[in-house]
C-alpha cells in the first residue's frame, strides 16, 4: 500500500508557516484571502484581524511560496502516478517522494523512472550486457577480461546488439554501471551539495576573443568559490560566455583536483559501495608513479576488478555527474544571482516611485537638447498642459538671450514657480542658461532643478502619450513628462514601463517574467500605500490601485469625464463593470477630496464607517469637527470600540487615520544643490566635498550624480566607517549625500566617491527629485546614444565604455 501525507494543503501552510516563522493559522487566513482575489495591499492594510498582521512583505513572500509549493505538490502527484503506471512503485519509494521538499529532490527521485532517449546504458542492456556489470559489481575477485570474454556475440539481423569484442563488452558495463550510479538520488544530493559548497567556478577567455572581449578582461583568468559569487559578478561571468568571450568551468579548488582519488569520485564510490576498489585502484597509480611496484599499496589492489570498478567511477563522474553538476550549479548561481538582481531594482525603484513631490506647483520642463533645441512645456497645477515651446541657446544657433526671453515670458505667464531640468544631454549647459534666466529675472521668484529623464522618451512614444497630447509633437511630451515627475514622481512614473526607469542591475539579463512581476508588485505597493484621488487621477495611476485593472480604470476615467467629478465613494458604484469585489478592493485607496463624506478623503475604507460613527457618538463630534483634532482622539482607546469584525489592529489604523487623514508616507521635498563650477569631469579634483544624488544603489555600493555629467561611484566599503554589507542599509535611490572625491581618471570618465569620515547622507530619507543626475546616462531608454543599464552591464555598448562600466568593472574586483 503506497501513502503518502493525505492532505498537501496543510503541509504547504505548516512549511511557509516555518519559514516566515508565523503561526499556521495565519498562513491559512492569507492563502484563503489571496485565493479570493484579495491583493496584497488590501489584505495587509485591510484584514490585519485574520492575517495576525502580515505585512506587504511578509504576503508578497508567502504568495511566492505558495505557488510554488502548490506546483510542487501538482509535480509530486504526477511523478507518482507515473512510477505508479509503470508498476514500479514501492512503498520506500512512496515515502521519499512524500518527504521530498524540493523540486530538485523530487526530480532525483524521479530521474530512473523519467522516459528517456536510448542511451548508450540502454545499448549495451539490450546487448545483454547488465549480468555482466551486475556480476563485476558484486565480485571484484573476478577478472574483467575473462568475464567480459563470455558475453561476446554477433550481431542481429538488423546489425545491432553484437559485441565485438572483450573491450567492448566492458565499455557496455561500464555505461551501465555510470548510468544507474548517476540516477541514484542519494549519489546526486551528496555531490551537488558537496560541489556548491566547496566548488569553485573558473573563466579563461577564448584566445580568439580577448581583443573583442577586452571588457572582460577582468574575468580572463579567474576562479572563486561558486557559492560565494557576488550576484553582479555571476552576472557578468555569465554575460561573457553568453557572447562567446569567456568559457566557464566547475570543478574544485585546484590543490583538491590533483588528489587521488578524487574527492567526488571517492564520495561517488562511498555510496556505490566501491570506496575499497577507488582507494586501491588510487594507491595502486601513486605506487606506480613513485616506482613501488611491491610496496603495500600495490598489494592492496589485489582484486582484479578494482581497476576496473574505479575507471567506472571515474568515468561516472566525468562524463556524467560533472557535465550535469556544472549546467545545474551554473542555473542554481544566476537563479540566485538573478533574484539579488530582481530584489535590488525593486528596492530601487520603490525608493524612487516614493521620492517626495513637490506637489500641486506650476512647472516648466525642459528637455535639453543641442542641435534639436531644448524643450518647453508648461503644466500648472494639476499637471495639465498649459504651453509648449522650443529654444536654441546652443550649438548651433547660440541664442542665449533669446532663449532666456522666451522662457521668462512663458514662466511670468502662467506663473510658474518650479523649473525642472532634464539630467541629460546638454542639462548643465541648460542649467546655466536657467541660472540666468533666475538672475535676470528675479521678480519671477523662480527654483530651478535638475531631475531624472530615464524613460521620458519612452513614455514620448507610447500610445498613452499619443492618447493624452496626440497634436503635440513626440519631442515635447518628455518636456511634458519631466515637468510632472516633479510635481509627483509616482503619478507620472506610473505610465513608463518599470524597465525604462534605469535602477536595475543587469535588468536585461534576468528573467524577464520574474522580473516584471517584481517591478509590477513594486508599483502596486507604491501606489497603494501613497493613495490616489479619483478626480484627478490618470487611468495608468488608477490601474495600479488594488482592485482595479486597466480596464475598468479608463472605465472609472470615462465615467468622471462623462458625469464630472466623484462626490463620495459611493457614486463608483455607478461605474460599469466596478462590480462590489473590486469595490471592496479599491475604495480603501481611493481619495475623494472635498467630497460629500470627509472619510472619503482619507484611507478608511467604507465598511468600516460604523466604526468610525462609534467613535463620533462616543465624543459628541460630527466627521468634519473630529477629523485632525489630535486633543480629542488623544484619551480613545481602540478596545473600546472593536466589535465582531474590527479588531483593536483595525481600530487602531482608523484612529490614527482621523488623527491625520489621507497621510503622505512620502518624505519632504528637498533637493541637491550641485557646486558652482563644477560642471564638467575635469573640474573635479580630490579632496573636494560636494552635495549630490544617489542615482543606483547596487550591492556593490552606490552611484551618485555630483552635477558633472558622469555619475561618481561610492564603493560599499566606503559608504560608512563602519562595515556595510548591504549599501541600501545606508543610502537609498534618490536620496540627497554629501561625499569627498577620492579619484578622478578622466580619460576613463572614473569618478571614485566616499562618504567617511563625516560625509554622510542628508537628513531627508528619500531625497528630493526621483535619481536626479545620470548625466552620462541621460534617458536610460536609448535616447541619444545614451547607456541604460545602470550597474554597469559589461560590454553593451562596447564602443563607447563608459565611466559606469569601468567603476563597475573596478568595483567587482574589490568586491
Amino acid at each position: 500500500m503506497h501513502s503518502v501525507n493525505p492532505d498537501p494543503a496543510r503541509r504547504i501552510v505548516a512549511r511557509i508557516a516555518d519559514e516566515l516563522a508565523v503561526r499556521a493559522t495565519q498562513v491559512e487566513a492569507a492563502a484563503g484571502l489571496l485565493d479570493a482575489g484579495a491583493t496584497v495591499p488590501f489584505i495587509a492594510r485591510y484584514r490585519k484581524e485574520a492575517t495576525g498582521g502580515l505585512d506587504d512583505t511578509q504576503l508578497r513572500t508567502l504568495s511566492e511560496r505558495l505557488g510554488y509549493l502548490r506546483e510542487l505538490e501538482d509535480r509530486r502527484a504526477t511523478i507518482l502516478a507515473s512510477i505508479a503506471e509503470q508498476g514500479k512503485l514501492t512503498d520506500a519509494l512512496a515515502g521519499q517522494i512524500a518527504e521530498a521538499d524540493t523540486r530538485q529532490r523530487l526530480e532525483d527521485l524521479y530521474l530512473p523512472y523519467r522516459p528517456k532517449r536510448r542511451t548508450r546504458a540502454q545499448i549495451a542492456r539490450e546487448a545483454g550486457l547488465e549480468p555482466l556489470a551486475d556480476a563485476l559489481l558484486a565480485d571484484p575477485m573476478l577478472d574483467p577480461q575473462l568475464e567480459a570474454s563470455r558475453y561476446l556475440r554477433a550481431p542481429d539481423a538488423n546489425g545491432e546488439h553484437g559485441v565485438a569484442d572483450p573491450k567492448a563488452a566492458l565499455d557496455g558495463a561500464r555505461d551501465i554501471l555510470a548510468e544507474r550510479f548517476a540516477e541514484r538520488a542519494d549519489v546526486l544530493e551528496a555531490l551537488r551539495e558537496r560541489m556548491w559548497a566547496e566548488g569553485w567556478i573558473s573563466s579563461k577567455v577564448h584566445e580568439d576573443k580577448a581583443a573583442e572581449g577586452e571588457k572582460f578582461r577582468d574575468w580572463f583568468d579567474h576562479a572563486e568559490p561558486i557559492a560565494k559569487v557576488p550576484s553582479h559578478r555571476a552576472l557578468a561571468l555569465l554575460r561573457g560566455r553568453q557572447q562567446g568571450v569567456l568559457s566557464l568551468k566547475l570543478g574544485l579548488a585546484p590543490e583538491f583536483e590533483q588528489q587521488l582519488p578524487h574527492p567526488c569520485v571517492a564520495t561517488l564510490a562511498a555510496k556505490v559501495g566501491l570506496a575499497r576498489s577507488v582507494h586501491a585502484a588510487a594507491s595502486a597509480a601513486t605506487a606506480a608513479s613513485a616506482s613501488l611496484p611491491g610496496g603495500p599499496a600495490a598489494r592492496e589492489s589485489a582484486r582484479p576488478a578494482d581497476a576496473w570498478l574505479a575507471e567506472a567511477c571515474r568515468w561516472c563522474w566525468r562524463v556524467k555527474l560533472l557535465p550535469h553538476f556544472e549546467t545545474e550549479l551554473f542555473g542554481r548561481m544566476r537563479e540566485a544571482a538573478e533574484a539579488e538582481a530582481i530584489r535590488v531594482f525593486g528596492a530601487n525603484l520603490k525608493d524612487v516611485l516614493l521620492a517626495p513631490p513637490a506637489g500641486p506647483r506650476a512647472v516648466l520642463g525642459l528637455d535639453p537638447g543641442i542641435r534639436t533645441g531644448v524643450k518647453a512645456a508648461v503644466v500648472d497645477a494639476t499637471g495639465k498642459l498649459l504651453d509648449t515651446a522650443t529654444v536654441y541657446p546652443h550649438e548651433p544657433r547660440r541664442d542665449w538671450d533669446g532663449s532666456i526671453a522666451a522662457l521668462a515670458a512663458l514662466a511670468a505667464k502662467h506663473s510658474v514657480e518650479l523649473v525642472a531640468i532634464g539630467n541629460g544631454t546638454a542639462s548643465r549647459e541648460t542649467d546655466r542658461l536657467v541660472a540666468e534666466l533666475i538672475g535676470r529675472h528675479p521678480e519671477l521668484r523662480l527654483r530651478k532643478l535638475v531631475v531624472s529623464e530615464a524613460g521620458a522618451s519612452v513614455y514620448s512614444a507610447s500610445e498613452l502619450a499619443a492618447k493624452e497630447f496626440p497634436q503635440l509633437d513626440v519631442s515635447l511630451r518628455g518636456a511634458v513628462s519631466i515637468a510632472r515627475r516633479l510635481q509627483d514622481p509616482l503619478a507620472e512614473l506610473v505610465k513608463i514601463d518599470p524597465k525604462s526607469i534605469g535602477v536595475g542591475q543587469y535588468q536585461h539579463d534576468v528573467n524577464q517574467h520574474a522580473l516584471s512581476r517584481q517591478l509590477d508588485a513594486a508599483v502596486e505597493d507604491c501606489v497603494n500605500s501613497v493613495g490616489v484621488d479619483v478626480n484627478t487621477a490618470s487611468a495608468a495611476l488608477l490601474a495600479r490601485v488594488s482592485g482595479l485593472g486597466g480596464t475598468v480604470a479608463q472605465r472609472v476615467v470615462d465615467y468622471r469625464d462623462a458625469n464630472g467629478p466623484f462626490r463620495s465613494r459611493e457614486a463608483l458604484r455607478k461605474v460599469p463593470y466596478l462590480g462590489e469585489k473590486t469595490f471592496e478592493q479599491a475604495a480603501g485607496f481611493l481619495r475623494i477630496r472635498d467630497g460629500d463624506d470627509p472619510l472619503d478623503a482619507s484611507a478608511v475604507h467604507p465598511e468600516a464607517y460604523p466604526v468610525v460613527q462609534r467613535i463620533l457618538a462616543r465624543v459628541g463630534r460630527s466627521a468634519r469637527e473630529l477629523i485632525g483634532h489630535r486633543d480629542a482622539l488623544r484619551g480613545l482607546e481602540a478596545r473600546q470600540f472593536v466589535d465582531e469584525r474590527f479588531g483593536e489592529p483595525t481600530v487602531r489604523d482608523i484612529l490614527a487615520e482621523l488623527e491625520k487623514p489621507g497621510r503622505d508616507p512620502r518624505g519632504e521635498f528637498v533637493t541637491a544643490s550641485f557646486r558652482e563650477g563644477v560642471e564638467t569631469i575635469a573640474d573635479l579634483r580630490p579632496g573636494m566635498k560636494l552635495q549630490g544624488v544617489v542615482t543606483n544603489v547596487a550591492n556593490f555600493g552606490a552611484f551618485v550624480d555630483v552635477g558633472v555629467h558622469q555619475d561618481g561611484l561610492v564603493h560599499v566599503s566606503q559608504l560608512a566607517d563602519r562595515f556595510v554589507k548591504d549599501p541600501r542599509d545606508v543610502v537609498k535611490a534618490g536620496q540627497v549625500v554629501s561625499v569627498t572625491v577620492l579619484e578622478v581618471d578622466a580619460a576613463r570618465k572614473r569618478i571614485a566617491l566616499s562618504m567617511k569620515g563625516g560625509a554622510q547622507p542628508e537628513r531627508a530619507p528619500r531625497g528630493a527629485v526621483p535619481g536626479a543626475g545620470n548625466r552620462q546616462r541621460g534617458r536610460g531608454d536609448g535616447k541619444r546614444g545614451a547607456t541604460d543599464d545602470r550597474s554597469g552591464r559589461a560590454g553593451e555598448r562596447a564602443a563607447q565604455p563608459t565611466a559606469l562600466g569601468d567603476a563597475l568593472s573596478r568595483a567587482l574586483k574589490r568586491s
